[in-house]
């Protein structure tokens, strides 16, 4: 397959995970946006900003190199979180797609400070373990760089703490939203889908019982561990 065929299935790809976040409710207006990456080929594909969902086509998708700089002729701009991606992308080598948005459940927790903790089963199907909350950026962060230092918060966040992205595939950047990520656009699209619903149980859980622990670590085990561990077995 040419390097041009691929590009052009990357951009189906990209615009269908994207058209995804309005039809599950993670977005509203423009505020969402999903990339994936090819490695190989050194290419990103990503929304272009400010594009309303209903006007926007597989054509407008926009491809950049691995450091975020146009690479077609007549490209609309890239989304104005392309920095942050390419950030993920530099530092979490085994991630091929990230989703952003602001979503209302992800983002009232990642307003609150706080991690997410893994409060029961659902959350530990796909998250090994509470979903980190960065610190805030500085002043000089925002002012500089913002786009890319939301992606250095996270990696920061994700080092210090020494959590692998393949096992805790989302974050809640503070004061702004989640970005999750995954194996293809779609799964990311996912991951993001979960996050938001799994940040609402944990907010309702909290009303009904202030004094909720993380489920132990047997139970986390379990259920993260037959999807997604060497001996998984659930699925077909």
């Amino acid at each position: 397959m040419s390097r041009a065929d691929v590009i052009e299935e990357m951009k189906q790809r990209v615009y269908e995970a994207n058209m995804e976040l309005p039809n599950l409710d993670l977005v509203k207006l423009t505020w969402g946006n999903v990339s994936e990456i090819n490695r190989e080929l050194g290419v990103i594909v990503i929304k272009p900003s400010g594009v309303p969902y209903k006007d926007m086509t597989k054509d407008q998708m926009v491809v950049t190199d691995l450091k975020g700089n146009l690479v077609e002729k007549d490209s609309l701009k890239a989304s104005s979180d392309l920095a942050t991606h390419v950030v993920l992308y530099k530092n979490f080598e085994t991630v091929n797609a990230v989703v952003h948005t602001h979503s209302t459940n992800a983002v009232m927790w990642a307003q609150s400070g706080f991690d997410l903790k893994a409060y029961g089963t659902t959350h530990a199907d796909t998250f090994y373990g509470s979903v980190p909350c960065t610190r805030q950026l500085t002043e000089n962060e925002v002012r500089n760089d913002y786009e890319e230092n939301t992606g250095n918060v996270i990696i920061e966040t994700f080092l210090d703490r020494k959590i692998k992205p393949e096992e805790v595939p989302g974050v809640l950047v503070s004061g702004h939203g989640p970005f999750t990520w995954g194996e293809t656009p779609l799964k990311a699209v996912e991951n993001s889908l979960i996050l938001d619903e799994v940040c609402l149980m944990a907010k309702e859980t909290e009303l009904i019982n202030q004094r909720i622990s993380s489920i132990p670590s047997y139970l986390l085990d379990k259920h993260y561990l037959r999807k997604h561990g060497k001996n998984a077995y659930y699925g077909q």
